[in-house]
């Protein structure tokens, strides 16, 4: 099979590039569930730095822990965002469903 054929496919009303959407979508796919199962073990890790760092007396520890779950929370805003930047460009573009 040629090179051609396999990463640019046989044609698509997308100018040909069914080979190249589909991997722009398959890489758009997995970096935003890699992007949720990151911040999913932040949440977690900060979660449990801040009850771990609850009966102690060493304020560090909280500060640390309240600095990873901002992060947390920065990256879920940046993430969610991205998301819909992309899939706002997609709409402009008219381009159905590539995510």
């Amino acid at each position: 099979m040629p090179i051609g054929t396999t990463f640019l496919g046989n044609g698509n009303p997308l100018l040909g590039l069914s080979g190249i959407t589909s991997l722009v979508s398959l890489f758009l796919s997995i970096a935003f569930v890699v992007a949720g199962l990151i911040l999913l073990f932040f949440f977690i890790f900060g979660g449990i730095g801040m009850i771990s760092s609850a009966g102690q007396n060493d304020p560090q520890k909280a500060e640390q822990s309240k600095k990873t779950l901002t992060s947390a929370v920065i990256g879920f805003v940046i993430v969610f965002a991205s998301y819909w930047i992309v899939k706002l460009i997609l709409q402009l573009l008219n381009i159905p469903n590539l995510i």
